[in-house]
């Protein structure tokens, strides 16, 4: 299941044949980072809860400055059914 949390996140949206819904809408590259990390936030929350039903995004993070985030972590938790 983190392996497909995994690719849902590496995968631009409309890059995948016949899904082309599947992965991350990039619009939020071209905004100013605060606006940027807004946008990143709410695509993880929903690429994820659309993609990996299994899966529940707890939190999401950024390392380094605002104007150069050296690193994206996303906390998520399992949902047992």
């Amino acid at each position: 299941m983190l392996q497909n949390v995994a690719v849902i996140l590496a995968t631009r949206k409309g890059s995948v044949p016949l899904y082309r819904s599947f992965g991350l809408n990039m619009d939020f590259l071209d905004k100013p980072a605060p606006a940027a990390r807004v946008r990143m936030i709410a695509e993880v929350r929903e690429a994820v809860e659309t993609w990996e039903p299994r899966a529940t995004v707890r939190g999401v993070t950024f390392s380094g400055d605002l104007e150069r985030p050296d690193l994206l972590a996303v906390e998520v938790e399992i949902v047992d059914e």
